[in-house]
């Protein structure tokens, strides 16, 4: 991993003694230097709104009040922590959280877990291309509303994204289907062949499952169905940094 943060605070909530052995050995093997600690969920709320952490993974069978308690203490945070929750295998999957992590089997399943959260915390860039100025202000609005942390560029068409993405510093496109000039594919297409690692998301107004599949069988990552509201964009960045599938 690229890293930009010195270190990260991550707060380890309600998980038990072998659990916390498994996330202080993963965090010690991090890239990201990390400073762990651990609450019972009684506590839980009180530490998070005072100790300024970047991060909480709290687990998933805690009684739905006690989730709810804590989320809301996170949220009203002043460091912002975003809050995951480490799901057993076929276990209950929570809403309103902003991620799902596998509980961990090893210490390295940890390790990757820690590394997965310290990317959430490292600025993506992500550029929005389309031909509509409207369109992008919309889109603009609602990552900008997101809880991850994003840094937002725009381009009007498939060339201006091409020259912007190969002089630039992108993880993630969300890159309109209808275009003049180069469409949607073809400056998928593009983007594959000359920045591999780059995640695109086709998005469209047209009514056509064709297009959904070719976009997956080129190499999109998601396809969005104009119009998409806040939990659309939520699912596509949380499938992004791996935090959508209970798998490290």
């Amino acid at each position: 991993m690229s890293v930009e943060l010195v270190s990260l605070r991550m707060l380890l909530v309600a998980a038990p003694p072998a659990q916390q052995d498994l996330w202080r050995k993963g965090a010690a093997m991090a890239s990201v230097p990390i400073d762990l600690a651990t609450a019972e969920a009684a506590a839980a709320a009180g530490t998070l709104s005072r100790d300024g952490f970047d991060l909480c993974i709290l687990e998933a069978d805690l009684p739905d009040a006690e989730k709810a308690a804590l989320l809301a203490a996170a949220r009203a945070a002043r460091s912002a922590p975003l809050v995951f929750a480490s799901v057993p295998r076929g276990g209950p999957r929570p809403a309103a959280v902003d991620g799902i992590m596998a509980r961990p089997g090893s210490a390295e399943d940890a390790r990757k877990l820690v590394e997965i959260g310290a990317r959430t915390k490292i600025p993506t860039g992500v550029l929005i291309v389309d031909d509509s100025g409207t369109t992008r202000t919309v889109i603009r609005k609602i990552l900008g509303a997101s809880r991850f942390a994003l840094d937002i560029h725009e381009a009007r068409e498939g060339i201006a994204a091409l020259g912007a993405i190969n002089s630039g510093n992108f993880g993630l496109v969300f890159l309109d289907y209808n275009m003049p000039g180069f469409n949607g594919f073809e400056t998928l297409s593009e983007i594959k062949r000359t920045a591999p690692n780059v995640s695109v998301v086709i998005m469209t107004a047209t009514i056509d499952n064709k297009i959904a599949d070719r976009a997956h069988s080129a190499g999109a990552l998601a396809f969005l169905k104009k119009p998409f509201f806040q939990a659309d964009i939520d699912a596509v960045l949380a499938r992004y940094y791996g935090l959508s599938f209970v798998s490290p």
